[in-house]
């Protein structure tokens, strides 16, 4: 019998949530046993091999190739957990999005005091992917099933969550898991 389908990516953010899938320690052993990892940086899988029953999704959208794979993975995906508070929210990511879009550009490529770039130039190549106005959260973009709030959320939160997923229940998560002090 063929085991469930995990799928994971990062999109707008700093990776730390799959920091905290890794920090479910030796349980990574017993969830490989229960599931087969697809598209996922975990095993540098680039793109689907078939449906998934669960998608991880961490960051936020803040451009077009983030929009993209967030519908690729809605499509591939029977749930899609947005997996921190950059997928729920927008996150740190989203700090920008009271600075018009310009300006963060300005600052970033050519009015900022460590920048050194005598030409002035803010970097327009179509191999960069297409800026949006504002980071956007996930649910967004597309239909969320699963929010897991965290920066990162607790690896117990993540394994709850995900074996629950698995079960076909829902996560039941308690303020223990999900708490922040």
């Amino acid at each position: 019998m063929d085991k469930p389908k995990i799928a994971t990516a990062s999109l707008a953010g700093c990776f730390g949530c799959h920091m905290s899938l890794l920090d479910i320690d030796e349980r990574i052993l017993k969830l490989i046993e229960l599931v087969d990892f697809d598209k996922s940086p975990i095993d540098d899988l680039k793109t689907f091999t078939g449906r998934c029953r669960v998608g991880l999704v961490e960051g936020g959208c803040a451009n077009q190739e983030n929009v993209e794979v967030l519908r690729d993975f809605r499509k591939h995906c029977d749930v899609l957990v947005a997996l921190g508070d950059c997928a729920t929210m927008g996150g740190l990511p989203a700090m920008r999005n009271g600075i018009p879009l310009r300006e963060c550009l300005e600052e970033a490529y050519r009015d900022g005091l460590t920048v050194h770039n005598p030409s002035g130039t803010i970097p327009n190549d179509p191999e960069i992917p297409l800026l949006l106005d504002k980071v956007r959260p996930l649910s967004d973009v597309v239909k969320v099933d699963v929010f897991l709030p965290g920066c990162p959320p607790p690896a117990d939160a993540i394994w709850e969550a995900v074996t629950a997923l698995l079960e076909g229940r829902a996560p039941n998560l308690t303020y223990d898991q999900l708490k922040y002090d």
